[in-house]
């Protein structure tokens, strides 16, 4: 989604500094909130941690080049193109690419020739960049390429593919990480202190616990965190003193979103990620949908979720189906690999595949009968004629003595034991019928199959 906070134009920074400051009172929280110094922004201490090019920049070590600044949203893009701008006492000007073409552009740089020849620069700031189309950055590239502008691109699609080749050549690219829970949990609790710009004056009173819950439902966005928190807030009605007590409920409805009700971090994260398991283990496609929904509509993590599908697609299928291994692990690269929300149709093609897919958990059984007899007689020797002579000695003691090759002597896969002679004639896997694709069993499963959650 387009960074509403970044659609208007900044002239000069005037505007710029009255609308950090929190003069605008009518700004969302998180447009108050933005930090006003580099000591104030919290996050991706790769780029403006001690010694970092960000950091370096923003305090003047450096010629600044131009950006593209990549990342989700609601980790800090605008905020630090605000900060270099501020800092290098550049004119900082702002385009949005959602609402804005190829004449807004021309103006722009327009404006900043005339600059140039004051012998100021100008930031160019363009959110969401990725919208424009090619002849829309083309229009860019003369004014980057002279210095008119230095632009300064967001955006939260891979600027490889979504940004022409000759812009990125004349760009340094760096790459903004999801803020994790305990950086949102710190930029929320400043704002609920903070009296100025934040909701301290509210008297607002929120548990720890509800306060972790909000940061962990936030992907990492500071942006919809904040939103919420404000929201919450703002409906909640002051008690006598004047407090507002902030409950669950409040927030779950500021936020919008079934994400703060699935709580990634605690037990309804499980909770949903059984329930899908067990419907794909029952073959019900129906079932397995509808928890894969509820699971990523909810913000959990979709390599968790392939990750999940990747292990029942061996433990409860199989040999059944070897097909269904190949399309679970395709969906958790496909996932990996573009993300959400285009992840979801891999992700529910190999759902709809793997509860459909005949099951059979005759690998797992293997594994865990053979893994008992492994460790009762892990003292066990290697039978002699299975060992590599690889020494004269070796060879003289007998290592790999009657050792048949199955290639050359097709009696050997019968008559030559390979397991220890304790264990002679011991049968691991074992080929049973399977439950077909409508979920009808053909064999009762073993006991242990049963019992297993």
């Amino acid at each position: 989604m387009p960074d509403q906070n970044a659609t208007t134009l900044f002239p000069d920074l005037t505007e710029i500094e009255s609308t950090v400051t929190g003069s605008s009172t009518s700004a969302p929280l998180a447009d108050r909130m933005r930090p006003r110094t580099i000591g104030e922004f919290v996050g991706q201490e790769h780029l403006v941690g001690e010694g970092r090019v960000l950091k370096r920049l923003i305090e003047g070590g450096g010629i600044l080049p131009s950006l593209i600044l990549w990342g989700p949203p609601g980790t800090g893009k605008t905020t630090l193109a605000r900060l270099l701008a501020e800092k290098s006492d550049a004119r900082f000007v702002s385009l949005s690419a959602v609402f804005s073409g190829v004449k807004d552009l021309r103006a722009a740089i327009a404006e900043a020739r005339l600059d140039r020849q004051r012998r100021r620069r100008t930031i160019l700031f363009i959110d969401e960049i990725h919208r424009f189309n090619k002849a829309q950055q083309d229009a860019l590239l003369p004014a980057v390429e002279n210095g008119t502008v230095i632009l300064i691109g967001a955006t939260t699609e891979n600027p490889s593919f979504e940004v022409i080749s000759a812009l990125l050549s004349r760009s340094r690219v760096l790459v903004l990480n999801p803020l994790d829970h305990s950086e949102v949990e710190q930029i929320l609790r400043r704002a609920l202190a903070d009296n100025e710009r934040g909701l301290g004056s509210f008297s607002p009173v929120l548990s720890d616990q509800l306060i972790t819950r909000l940061a962990h439902s936030s992907g990492g966005d500071a942006r919809m965190a904040l939103a919420a928190l404000e929201a919450a807030v703002s409906v909640t009605q002051p008690d006598q003193q004047g407090v507002r007590s902030v409950t669950s409920e409040t927030l779950i409805e500021a936020l919008g979103r079934a994400q703060f009700a699935y709580d990634k971090g605690g037990e309804e994260h499980y909770n949903l990620a059984s329930a899908l398991i067990k419907s794909l283990r029952n073959s019900d496609v129906n079932a397995a949908l509808y928890w894969l929904a509820r699971m990523i509509e909810g913000g959990a993590d979709p390599i968790f979720i392939a990750r999940r599908l990747c292990i029942l697609a061996s433990e409860d299928i199989g040999l059944a189906d070897p097909q269904a291994m190949v399309q679970a692990a395709a969906a958790a690269e496909i996932a990996k690999l573009i993300g959400l929300p285009e992840a979801l149709f891999p992700l529910a093609q190999a759902t709809i595949y793997l509860a459909r897919a005949p099951k059979s958990n005759a690998v797992m059984r293997g594994y865990s009968a053979a893994h008992k007899d492994a460790a009762e007689t892990a003292r066990e020797p290697v039978p002699l004629h299975l060992r590599n002579a690889v020494t004269s000695l070796m060879k003289n003691l007998g290592y790999g003595k009657d050792y048949r090759y199955v290639h050359s002597d097709a009696l050997a896969k019968e008559e030559m034991s390979c397991l220890p002679e304790s264990l002679k004639g011991k049968v691991y896997y074992e080929e049973r019928p399977s439950f077909p694709d409508s979920g009808q069993r053909l064999e009762s499963p073993a006991p242990e199959a049963r019992q297993k959650t």
